[in-house]
């Protein structure tokens, strides 16, 4: 199979490998820094409406196969392929003529982010769960959206060279998000509890949920306040049918005339690369209720330490990419996110076991970490700058709708084969997109080499 002619997506013409002081110097570098916060308003309604959700429907009752299918409001995420040539050429009145075409779109997202999160609050799952679903929707579908403008304004905010650190501040403030997210919300409502009350207490919920809902004002200030990147001018559509052709037909016919029968392959790794985390991550939550781990534990743990691991595995990441290449550090974050699957297995069997948590917690996440900063800077390599919004929703939704449809059923396999064989099987999930990363690297522009 024929390799592509490789295509550069970035403004600027520089191929120069760089430094190693300036591939430190390009994170402080003011497009990087503007990622570390829009990384953290990406970060932080994600858990909100899966993992730390899930903590929240399990403390009041809900039953651990319904939090598995409501799993499923992250499908959202991998369907917004379909509204992203909107996102990518519709202007929104007045705001586009403000903010320009990305900072508008992102603005709008996450102001109905915080109105979601609000309606979150304001419902308990106890008594009506329905209500909370529909509002954790509202998050779901405007946080995809604000993904399909962010990583557009990525892409557009600097050279291909520079991506791999662009991915790496964006996974720092996506991170620190989602310590706020997870062992923020746990912490808030557990003080916000009243002493000597039933375990379940809502409005300690309602108060952490809000307090996530402001939280989201760290984005919508950066748009604000700060400049939109120099993307290609949108010509103007004389006709609804040359509308569709430019926005919708033309990113997709673009990407498989660039790469052929090799669209093909990347398409399969895209779509199966980060399956094993995906699936596992769905249950852990309730792995560690049923194994006695606290709240405290579980947040100090799993939500901060466990989160600074992955930003040391993102820093690793970025770096590793830009020295030794985005392919060879994608394949050895496929090995490693694999095999500490295996680990929750075996800390299955250790029963309330701190130190275990740490070790398997730390190995986790450095992979996880790892591995995302060179899949982040990989799909990147691989959009055009003139359909950048469109062609990366493709990637992005193709790399959840699998993972996310299977981790449905999670709870439901937990209860009839245990956690063990669950994490067993998630490890076992990841050998495939292992063996297409080969395959993938050998027919690779050099430019990912």
């Amino acid at each position: 199979m024929n390799a592509p002619q490789s295509h550069d997506n970035s403004p600027s013409p520089s191929t120069a490998k760089l430094t190693w002081l300036q591939t430190l110097k390009v994170y402080t570098e003011a497009p990087t820094l503007r990622m570390l916060s829009l990384g953290f308003s990406a970060g932080l309604p994600l858990l909100l409406v899966l993992g730390t959700l899930s903590f929240w429907l399990r403390e009041a009752g809900i039953n651990r196969a319904t939090i598995g299918y409501l799993s499923w409001i992250g499908l959202a995420y991998g369907f917004k392929w379909c509204w992203a040539p909107l996102v990518d050429r519709l202007p929104i009145p007045v705001l586009t003529r403000l903010l320009g075409r990305r900072r508008s779109w992102l603005l709008l997202s996450q102001l109905a982010i915080m109105a979601g999160l609000v309606g979150m609050a304001l419902n308990d799952p106890k008594l009506t769960l329905m209500p909370v679903v529909w509002c954790a929707l509202v998050v779901a579908f405007a946080s995809a959206t604000q993904d399909i403008a962010l990583d557009a304004f990525r892409i557009e905010s600097a050279d291909m060279q520079r991506q791999p650190a662009l991915a790496a501040a964006y996974q720092t403030g996506y991170r620190i998000a989602m310590i706020w997210a997870g062992a923020g919300v746990l912490k808030i409502a557990a003080r916000a509890e009243v002493a000597d009350v039933a375990n379940y207490q809502h409005a300690a919920w309602q108060v952490a949920y809000l307090v996530m809902a402001a939280s989201m004002l760290v984005g919508v200030l950066t748009v604000l306040f700060t400049a939109e990147p120099a993307g290609r001018e949108m010509p103007s559509a004389k006709n609804l049918a040359q509308w569709l052709q430019t926005a919708l037909i033309e990113p997709f016919t673009d990407f498989f005339s660039r790469y052929k029968l090799q669209a093909a392959l990347i398409l399969a790794l895209i779509a199966i690369y980060r399956i094993s985390d995906v699936v596992m991550g769905i249950m852990a939550n309730p792995f560690y209720v049923d194994m006695g781990y606290s709240k405290d534990e579980v947040a100090n743990i799993t939500k901060v330490y466990g989160v600074v691991m992955t930003l040391l595995g993102a820093f690793i990441g970025g770096v590793l990419s830009m020295r030794l290449g985005v392919m060879r550090v994608l394949a050895l974050g496929a090995l490693l996110s694999a095999g500490s699957n295996l680990l929750f297995a075996w800390l299955g069997t250790r029963g309330h076991d701190v130190q275990a948590l740490i070790w398997v917690i730390s190995a986790d996440n450095l992979a996880s970490g790892i591995a995302s900063a060179a899949f982040i800077a990989y799909l990147s390599s691989l959009t055009n700058i003139q359909y950048s919004a469109t062609q990366y929703a493709l990637f992005t939704s193709m790399m959840l709708l699998l993972p996310k449809f299977i981790a449905g059923f999670s709870g439901e396999f937990v209860n009839r084969f245990g956690y063990q064989n669950f994490f067993i099987g998630t490890a076992l999930l990841g050998v495939p997109s292992l063996l297409l990363v080969v395959l993938a690297a050998r027919a690779a522009p050099a430019k990912t080499q």
